[in-house]
């Protein structure tokens, strides 16, 4: 190996067969013998990167800046301040991680870049996506001291593929010139998962992205063009409650819960009080959001990662508007029968399906599991006795033109 230091690095694919080979073998002490320039390809080819060392400022350091940076009349938004929480939040995004190269991560926001830091410094590579330009120096400063591990990009993930004609203007993104931009191709469904987005909702509109997210998920637009793109989102702790839910659980389970559950494994990672985030609000204060029935005392840190067989049965990306359709028609009243919603659908022998599925006739809308309203679609969707007259465009495009 050592004979090897003097002579020109070699390509990217010689690179990679050298890493792995050594690697292998057993001879990581001996790649130290390798020139600097050799070692940081090899590492870079085989999809790896040295940390660079960057520094991580403390909370108040980040909380000045924060201030500093403050814009009169700018939506709140929350920031990760405290190394040790951005440290939690990075080994967060590492768990359940398969061996082999890591994949991109794409930070929503990342603002001072606590977090971005941290992840550089752990071998990540980011695409940084910051909607408030008085950010973008200090994270522009920040790229160009690397070699290709950080991309920043101005844009608001939270405002993508916007429901708008004509040209998009900054910050609003379209997701092809996004994952243009990163370099990330589009994937088969049931591939790995090609990119992992991280993020903390807005609070004012938390509830519309999760249902225009929800809508991108079963119609495979948007983000999930390009595959099973996992998210890793703060959300409030009664959003979770809600994500979560139970049947039966009368103020939290909700067509939204039934929907996320069908589509994406959810796992809570982290659970941390309101406190542990600074905002951009000129007197520091924490504005959080006061609930009447459930708790909301943290924001919970959770992964959703779209189902690998959500599309393997009836259920299909053209038609998938019509369950989500069917699911909130269910819950209006979720007090109400299945039986009668079926009735009111002009089905011949509802009584007759639901115990082909075994669901109890006299069973409420909230009484069903998730995967009992994907069987119950499927049968639909397979029965010959099942017309589809209650589905109505224009009720469709009243739940699916969401506001942002």
């Amino acid at each position: 190996m050592a004979m090897l230091a003097g002579r020109a690095p070699p390509g990217i694919a010689g690179c990679r067969r050298l890493l792995e080979a050594a690697l292998a073998a057993g001879l990581r002490p001996l790649l130290c013998g390798l020139s600097p320039c050799w070692w940081v390809t090899a590492r870079r080819a085989a999809g790896q990167w040295p940390s660079p060392g960057l520094r991580v400022p403390e909370a108040a350091e980040t909380e000045r800046l924060v201030q500093e940076l403050h814009r009169p009349g700018a939506s709140l938004r929350r920031f990760i301040a405290c190394p040790q929480l951005a440290r939690t939040v990075q080994r967060c995004l590492r768990s359940g991680a398969g061996p082999g190269a890591q994949c991109v991560v794409l930070e929503c926001a990342p603002g001072p870049g606590i977090l971005t830091r941290t992840l550089l410094n752990a071998g990540v590579r980011v695409v940084a996506l910051e909607s408030n330009s008085a950010f973008l120096p200090n994270l522009q400063s920040l790229e160009n001291s690397l070699d290709g591990q950080l991309k920043v990009i101005y844009g608001d993930f939270f405002r993508l593929d916007p429901l708008v004609t004509g040209m998009v203007k900054p910050p609003a993104v379209c997701s092809d010139k996004l994952f243009e931009a990163m370099g990330v191709a589009a994937v088969p469904w049931r591939a790995d998962l090609p990119v992992k987005v991280f993020g903390i909702l807005p609070q004012k509109k938390e509830r519309n992205v999760l249902w225009r997210l929800l809508f991108a998920l079963y119609e495979c637009n948007s983000i999930y063009r390009y595959g099973r793109v996992e998210l890793n989102v703060f959300v409030s702790e009664k959003e979770y409650k809600v994500l979560t839910a139970k049947p039966g659980d009368v103020r939290a389970y909700q067509a939204l819960t039934v929907l996320w559950q069908v589509g994406c494994e959810i796992e809570l990672l982290h659970s941390e009080p309101w406190s542990s985030f600074i905002t951009n609000l000129k007197n520091g204060a924490l504005a959080v959001p006061k609930t009447m029935w459930l708790p909301n005392d943290h924001l919970c840190l959770i992964r959703l990662t779209p189902q690998q067989n959500l599309f393997t049965g009836s259920l299909k990306p053209t038609n998938s508007s019509n369950f989500i359709f069917m699911v909130k028609q269910c819950f209006a009243k979720p007090r109400s029968r299945v039986m009668d919603k079926l009735n009111s659908w002009s089905l011949d022998n509802a009584g007759k399906l639901l115990r082909e599925l075994e669901i109890p006739e006299n069973a409420e809308s909230r009484s069903l599991y998730p995967e009992d309203y994907k069987r119950l679609f499927e049968a639909l969707q397979n029965s010959s006795m099942f017309a589809e007259t209650w589905f109505h465009d224009e009720a469709f495009e009243s739940i699916r033109n969401i506001n942002l």
